[in-house]
Parts: C-alpha cells; structure tokens; sequence
C-alpha cells in the first residue's frame, strides 16, 4: 500500500468523523455577543491589512527557509543525515513540534469547544478535545500499522522466493562454499528488505506529520487574516515566524530521510510553506462574514485543532522522538543521547514561551 493511500485514508476518516459530530450537537443558546469582535484603541481596520499583508510575506520566507535548509545543506557533510549534528538539529525540531501540539494546537482547542459561546449541553459536559486527540493518535497509529504489515507482507514473499532458490539441489551438489554464497544472498536480501521498510516507514512519518502540519496552519492563519486587533497580530507574527521555521526544520528532516525524488520534495515543501499564508489570506477575503467567535466556527476550528494536535503529539513523540532515542544510535552513544536531549528540552521550551504570544 503506498504512502498517499494512507494519507488519503486518515483525510476521508478524519471529514467523515467531523461531518458525523457537526450535526449531532446543538449550536443553540449562545450569547448574543459571541462573533463579534470588540472595537477600541487596537481595532484598526486599514492598520491589521497592512500588517497581514506583511504576514504573508515573512512568513511564507520563514517557512521556506525552514522546510529548505535541511533538503539543501544535504551536500554539508556536518549537516549529512548520518551525522551527530543532523541527530541533535531534528531532535530540536522534533521539540518544536511536540510543543506546538501540547502548548499551541491543544490549549486552542480547549478553548474553542468549552467556550460560553456554544451550549452547556452536550460541550460543556464532555472532553470533547481529549477525546478527539485521542482518536486521531490512534487512527494515525491503526494506519501506520498497516501500511507496513502490507508493505512487510508483500516483502516477505519475495523473501521466501530468495530463500528457496538458495537451498535448491545445485546448492547441495556444489558443497559447503555455494552454500555460503547462498547465505550470504539470503543476508543480502534481508538487508535490503529492512532498508525497504525503514525507507517505507520515514515517507509514512513526513506525510502524517505534513498532514498535522498542514490542518494546524490553515486554521491559525484563517484566525490572523480574520482579525482586526492589531496588538494582537504583532506579536502573532513574530511567533509565527520562529514556529514556521522550526516546525520547518523538523519537515524537512523527515522528508530527506524519506528519500523522495525533487519532484516530491518540492511538492511537500511547497504545501506546507503556503499553507499559513494561504490560511491568512482566506482569512482576509472572509473577514467580513467571517467571525471566529460564532458557535459554527468554534466547533469547526476545535475539532480541526483537537485532530491536528493527536496527529502532531503522535508523530512527535512516537515517530521521532522515540524511534530516535530508543534506537541504535542514540542507545550506544551516552554523551550524543543527553546532547539530543538536551536540544530536545530547548526546543520544546523555547516553543512553549511564544505561547506567550500565539
């Protein structure tokens, strides 16, 4: 089964859950006041358009620069995927991710689906956030499972096929040394075949972690391009700008493990560079019907975040972090394990104090 399937697999399960919970649940006794946003010294309609416009711009540089700089400096034998400091800058960025779903995407979602704008009955009385996080990391996981115990599957086959050309008569006429070349085809093969699935298995973590990435961007950069507050989209930027490259870097980690061709690479890349600014500009063309306070907007944007950060906190923690930490090459390396670390504590860190301000 390839990558795109499964994408395709978790996309069409993910709308079906959120169309099935939309209409389930009343949007009824609201305050009169939710969606509209409060007028004072911050609101300035021609000010926050110019400032969005400008959002736009850095932005989409920030993003690009982050998703780029690890498929570029490939030729960098410092910065090779088989070197200690290509280890410790993806195990930072892997902290800037976890981050963003536990701090930013998860904390956004709270709010949105506990909000006194929507009825007491049933989002007040159940964690819907959790429980839809909750889902989506184990969907994420179902589907991962799969994809490769089909892939190993299919492998396994043309395994078998290997082995018992190896043992065949003639093996058995030409004595001991065709014997062990036969072994060692049948080593060969084995070899081969785990490098198959580790390769499998990177394209499954970039394409899952760009999914989460994705959702996550298009919703913040709709709530910056519907907002008049200038105070609030000043420093919104300047998050947004440090999230994006970090964020970035992981990606692009992720997607020069995986090995894909430049077309692939590009395409990747592409999507999630424009994905805020694409968010942001929606945002601008709609903010006159626009209003993120509206009990429909607040159950949209929560059950979007909720599924963003199950996907984000999954990949993060199982994907990277632990398939890092607990394999072979941080496992036999003390001093590169406490240094991977330690970036891994100042990523999530530094990400965690612009939710100061995002």
């Amino acid at each position: 089964m390839a990558p795109n399937k499964g994408n395709q697999t978790v996309t069409l399960a993910l709308s079906l859950l959120l169309l099935l919970l939309l209409p389930s649940f009343s949007l009824a006794t609201s305050p009169t006041d939710c969606g509209v946003e409060t007028e004072g010294t911050c609101h300035n309609k021609p000010k926050a358009l110019r400032l969005k416009v400008i959002a736009i711009v850095v932005i989409l540089i920030a993003s690009m620069m982050g998703v780029c700089l690890p498929l570029v400096t490939k030729s960098v034998p410092a910065l090779h995927p088989d070197k200690n400091l290509f280890v410790v800058v993806k195990a930072f960025a892997s902290g800037v991710i976890l981050a963003t779903g536990y701090m930013h995407v998860l904390p956004d979602s709270f709010d949105d689906l506990r909000s006194p704008c929507l009825a007491d009955k049933p989002w007040h009385q159940f964690p819907f956030t959790t429980f839809i996080a909750m889902l989506a990391a184990l969907l994420t996981l179902m589907v991962d499972s799969l994809m490769l115990t089909f892939y190993n599957r299919n492998k396994k086959g043309s395994s078998d096929v290997a082995v018992v050309s190896s043992e065949s008569p003639a093996t058995e006429v030409h004595g001991h040394g065709h014997c062990h070349g036969g072994a060692m085809e049948v080593v060969s093969n084995d070899l081969e075949g785990n490098k198959k699935v580790t390769l499998q298995r990177n394209r499954v973590i970039a394409q899952v972690l760009e999914m989460g990435i994705v959702v996550h961007s298009v919703v913040i950069g709709l709530g910056v391009g519907a907002s008049q507050n200038v105070c609030m989209i000043r420093p919104l930027v300047a998050a947004l700008c440090f999230h994006q490259f970090f964020e970035g870097m992981g990606l692009g980690g992720c997607i020069l493990q995986a090995e894909y061709h430049l077309k692939m690479k590009s395409i990747l890349a592409f999507f999630f560079s424009v994905t805020t600014p694409f968010g942001i500009a929606l945002g601008i063309a709609l903010s006159n019907i626009y209003r993120d306070g509206s009990p429909t907007a607040l159950i949209v944007v929560g059950i979007l975040n909720a599924v963003s950060a199950g996907l984000l906190n999954y990949t993060a923690l199982v994907d990277l972090l632990a398939a890092d930490f607990l394999g072979p090459r941080l496992q036999g390396n003390v001093k590169l394990q406490l240094v991977a670390f330690s970036a891994v504590l100042l990523g999530a860190g530094g990400m965690s104090l612009m939710a100061k301000w995002a």
